[in-house]
């Protein structure tokens, strides 16, 4: 027990000792230094990423690096069924998208992860190049999960989700969700690599081997729940 406490001590000691600047971290390994959307993903990412909700200025100075063209949009009313909060249009960027789409300061820095970190790189593995454009089916939805009625609210009525069905590569090619995620060549295989890339940028993760609702898109969230089907 005495060994414990020691060690929690001396723990304790180093990270207030990081938070004030006494001791040089790389920032990656900081978990008071803004996230760098550039820099590999690591075990401080969700974290960081966590601290975005609630600080809109912090989230504009992690996202001024990412790529991502966006625009701040307005606070809803609180009381509001739906209520969006900290919320931005994104409007495209290095990948350009089938039309722009709200999302919650976490779900657009999640976003950007997965494009630098998983889409690109996922691309050029399978096709040598990359993605140009994104078809997605929405983000903002102000409804129950599965529209049911007895349900909770979705990801969708916070803006904190984002529904993926196609993307196009540089030279025209389209890859589909529907069409696609049974192809046992190049295209099922780019597929599954986005499916199991995009388990480490968002929360919530559903696919065709979820459930049939889910058999045209690929469903990401920023949710509580940890979940990749």
């Amino acid at each position: 027990m005495r060994v414990l406490l020691v060690f929690l001590l001396l723990c304790a000691m180093a990270a207030f000792a990081v938070w004030r600047g006494w001791v040089d971290v790389p920032e990656r390994w900081n978990p008071w230094a803004p996230l760098d959307v550039r820099a590999e993903p690591n075990f401080l990412t969700a974290y960081k990423l966590s601290r975005l909700q609630n600080d809109p200025a912090l989230c504009d100075q992690v996202l001024s690096s990412s790529g991502l063209r966006f625009s701040r949009q307005a606070d809803s009313d609180p009381s509001a069924r739906c209520p969006l909060q900290n919320t931005l249009r994104i409007q495209g960027g290095d990948v350009a998208l089938s039309s722009s789409f709200l999302a919650s300061c976490p779900l657009a820095v999640a976003y950007a992860l997965f494009d630098i970190h998983t889409l690109q790189p996922a691309a050029q593995a399978v096709f040598g190049q990359r993605v140009a454009r994104i078809d997605h089916l929405g983000s903002f939805a102000c409804r129950n999960i599965y529209n049911r009625a007895n349900a909770r609210l979705s990801q969708h009525a916070t803006a904190n989700a984002l529904d993926m069905a196609g993307f196009r590569l540089a030279d025209g090619q389209r890859i589909g969700v529907l069409k696609d995620w049974g192809d046992e060549g190049n295209k099922g295989r780019f597929l599954r690599l986005l499916r199991d890339g995009a388990c480490k940028n968002f929360s919530t993760v559903l696919g065709p081997d979820y459930n049939a609702a889910h058999r045209d898109h690929f469903h990401v969230d920023m949710g509580r729940w940890s979940v990749c089907k």
